[in-house]
């Protein structure tokens, strides 16, 4: 065993162990095995850089602008108001939700779709009566789903790419449709008539008695009233002529302001700035028994407490609103302190939704995690603010105003569709067709350079072009023979059929616990060399290895859109096992079926 393949594995372990552990962001994780591959001299300076400059980079890099074009001009937007405006049973709105996301993720980034329809769920849920857990499970899945039946996505060009490394012709844009749409279709009917009725009515029990007496009231739902308390400001309190910035309720009792009673009047969500009087009554979010022990002076009366729900806690000018970190947001990892949230969105934190629990007090030094729920609230103009905030989801649709179809609307559309098609008909490479309509796009004048740098998520680009030489290095070295020796050698007296059930086994296992382009791109190759020294098609060998990277369905880890909703859906680990299992295997034995039908093995 040579030095070189030694170092090349020790990297790929390593890279995987911190791939599945996330101790470090996968972008950062992808760069540092291609700095260590450099610094070792298993790959030359070419070698190391040459992800950056491969295709597949580009495409992905033209489809954040694509897509972007028709977020801007109103386009998604509108696709994203026609489903909240949906009506019907549970059975009807899952389909009819599976079937927008699966279509969108045609054409769109996974988390680009969840992103314009999430918003809308919340009202499809308060309409038809539908507890919104019973839906985003559904929305995540269809975004998977249309993802295996088209080229363009992120897992599909990864692989893409390592057929073209290793001399093959790859695949064009719609070559995916043939196992893809069958499969997508199956899983839309999976979960329409099956798996809807594993789903849980609510993600937990706690959260079920919580949404069964809420009935959509957010201040109910996060049980913001058991850390509710209204106290006096008494005679000689230090509050007195004193402004919120300088009460110290935030910082030395972990308490927040939600709304100060004053003349028989009631201002929700108080500025820093207000300044406090004698016998104002406060309405505080926190524990009280703590504040309790702390309060040594004459510092507040405590007065009995009512019941409130989310219509208190509003009035035309404030609003209660529910938002989740997007993706690529910059509050992730940072407190609320670090990022002076309330400075920069005029709005007040009042709870956290965070993985299973509710997290109430002490939210200034809570550091955000992707996935977490929050609670807002604020001044009502504030809205639009938020909701073109790239960092922030809002979950609702109920106020905003759907933007107007223009001409540059229609022109974005046509220039997705002509560079669509373009792309389909391998006049030219894909990546310099996808390139050429993203810079239309900005010749146009319906993005500018400023907006469509913002509009790529550069971890995802860095992603893939550090670990594009990840796969050459294997190669290179040997290690993707070695791994294809032991593969071939267990399933050899199976023939064919065993070599892709041990390739889409192993595939499924790994995509539970790392993203898809990280499974593909080391996948990938070993498929190539495994399908070699097998006598099959390598090409439908891949094929089945890209399909299987997005069957990431079994838990939350595999793929950041079901991270997405496990805030606002309360969703467990455990659910996403019950549901996504049998949707698993369906699909998995689907491929088995249909890829030696359409692509056959020899």
């Amino acid at each position: 065993m040579s030095s070189d393949l030694i170092i090349t594995l020790a990297i790929l372990i390593t890279a995987l162990l911190l791939f599945i552990t996330e101790k470090l962001s996968i972008d950062l994780v992808a760069l540092l095995a291609l700095l260590a591959l450099g610094l070792t001299r298993v790959l030359t300076p070419q070698e190391v850089f040459s992800g950056l400059s491969d295709s597949a980079v580009i495409t992905i890099l033209a489809i954040f602008v694509l897509a972007h074009g028709l977020e801007v001009t109103g386009i998604a937007d509108r696709i994203g108001a026609f489903l909240a405006r949906s009506r019907g049973g549970e059975i009807r709105l899952t389909l009819k939700i599976m079937g927008v996301a699966a279509f969108l993720s045609l054409f769109m980034n996974n988390i680009a779709v969840a992103s314009i329809l999430m918003p809308g769920m919340s009202t499809v849920a308060k309409r038809a009566n539908v507890h919104l857990p019973r839906l985003l499970m559904p929305l995540a899945f269809g975004t998977l789903l249309g993802g295996m039946a088209t080229l363009f996505a992120t897992t599909n060009i990864v692989a893409n790419s390592v057929l073209r490394e290793n001399g093959y012709v790859v695949f064009s844009v719609f070559d995916f449709a043939r196992v893809g749409l069958p499969l997508a279709l199956s899983g839309i009917l999976y979960m329409t008539l099956i798996g809807r009725k594993l789903l849980p009515a609510k993600p937990s029990k706690e959260r079920a008695e919580v949404l069964r007496q809420a009935g959509g009231d957010l201040v109910l739902m996060y049980q913001l009233g058991e850390r509710l308390f209204r106290a006096r400001i008494p005679h000689g309190s230090f509050l007195v002529d004193r402004r919120i910035s300088e009460s110290a309720l935030r910082d030395k009792y972990g308490l927040n302001l939600v709304a100060v009673e004053r003349d028989d009047k009631t201002i929700l969500g108080p500025t820093p700035d207000f300044a406090f009087k004698e016998g104002d009554v406060m309405l505080l979010a926190g524990r009280l028994e703590e504040f309790r022990e702390r309060d040594v002076e004459p510092y507040l009366e405590i007065l009995p407490m009512r019941e409130y729900g989310e219509e208190d806690l509003e009035s035309a000018s404030s609003v209660i609103v529910e938002v989740v970190l997007s993706p690529r947001s910059q509050l992730i990892g940072h407190t609320l302190k670090e990022t002076r949230f309330r400075e920069n969105y005029g709005m007040t934190l009042l709870a956290v939704w965070n993985a299973e629990r509710v997290i109430r007090t002490r939210l200034s030094d809570h550091k955000l995690a992707f996935g977490d729920a929050l609670l807002l609230q604020g001044p009502r103009d504030r809205l639009p603010i938020l909701r073109s905030d790239p960092d922030l989801i809002v979950l609702s649709t109920e106020d905003e105003q759907v933007r107007e179809i223009t001409k540059k609307s229609w022109w974005s559309v046509a220039i997705f569709g002509v560079t669509v098609i373009l792309a389909a008909m391998r006049v030219l490479p894909v990546g310099e067709v996808m390139l050429a309509g993203a810079l239309v796009l900005v010749i146009a004048n319906i993005l500018t350079m400023e907006q469509a740098y913002r509009a790529i998520d550069w971890r995802i680009i860095f992603l893939v072009a550090g670990i594009l030489p990840l796969g050459l290095a294997m190669t290179k070295t040997g290690a993707t023979d070695l791994f294809a020796d032991a593969l071939t050698s267990i399933t050899l007296p199976f023939g064919p059929m065993g070599l892709l059930l041990g390739l889409l086994v192993l595939t499924v296992v790994l995509s539970q616990a790392m993203k898809g382009a990280a499974v593909s791109a080391v996948m990938a190759p070993i498929a190539v060399q495994a399908a070699q020294q097998f006598g099959v098609d390598p090409r439908a060998v891949v094929m089945g290895v890209a399909l299987a990277t997005s069957m990431a369905f079994i838990t939350p880890l595999g793929h950041p859109v079901n991270i997405l909703i496990m805030g606002p859906s309360g969703y467990r680990f455990k659910d996403f096992f019950r549901v996504g299992l049998p949707l698993t295997v369906i699909l998995f034995f689907l491929v088995m079926i249909l890829l030696p039908i359409f692509w056959p093995l020899t």
